[in-house]
């Protein structure tokens, strides 16, 4: 279930909890640093608060980013230890594409090496499954990203 950050209000978040999905996935979509440019009415801290209250009640989660908006690949590395930190298991990383003149343009192509070693630095954070490149957007290879995510023996939801 991909939801919005739900500006923090706990309430709503249970009843998502009370449904039972089998994945939970909120997308930090972008750094820290480009977060009022990119989501003005959200914000980086909010969202990790939700991603880990997620992960706290049982649930796989997941988030997913953009890049090419104007991050670092430092900055990026550090969304991908921020998300693993509060114990999302799941990531997906695509690059940015503008879908209209009134959004952001694109500041940068990443290269498809560059996805490979974010993969591998997701991984080396802990996520169980990266999905990294220029094309992967927010459910690409679900099927498998749930499979490689689950634990062989789930953990109990309350």
């Amino acid at each position: 279930m991909l939801i919005s950050d739900l500006k923090g209000d706990l309430a709503s978040l249970e009843l998502i909890f009370a449904s039972e999905p089998d994945v939970i996935n909120h997308n930090i979509e972008t750094v820290a640093r480009l977060q009022r440019a990119v989501r003005p009415s959200a914000g980086y801290a909010r969202s990790l608060t939700l991603l880990a209250r997620s992960v706290a009640a049982g649930f796989t989660t997941k988030s997913g980013m953009m890049v090419g908006l104007g991050e670092t690949r430092d900055e990026v590395v550090e969304t991908l230890a921020d998300v693993a930190s509060v114990g999302v298991s799941i990531a997906t990383i695509g690059q940015y594409l503008r879908p209209t003149e009134q959004h952001l343009p694109v500041a940068r192509w990443w290269e498809p090496s560059e996805f490979d070693e974010l993969v591998l630095i997701g991984e080396g954070f802990g996520l169980r499954h990266v999905q990294a490149s220029p094309l992967t957007r927010s459910s690409y290879h679900a099927k498998k990203a749930l499979s490689d995510a689950t634990p062989v023996a789930a953990p109990t939801r309350r």
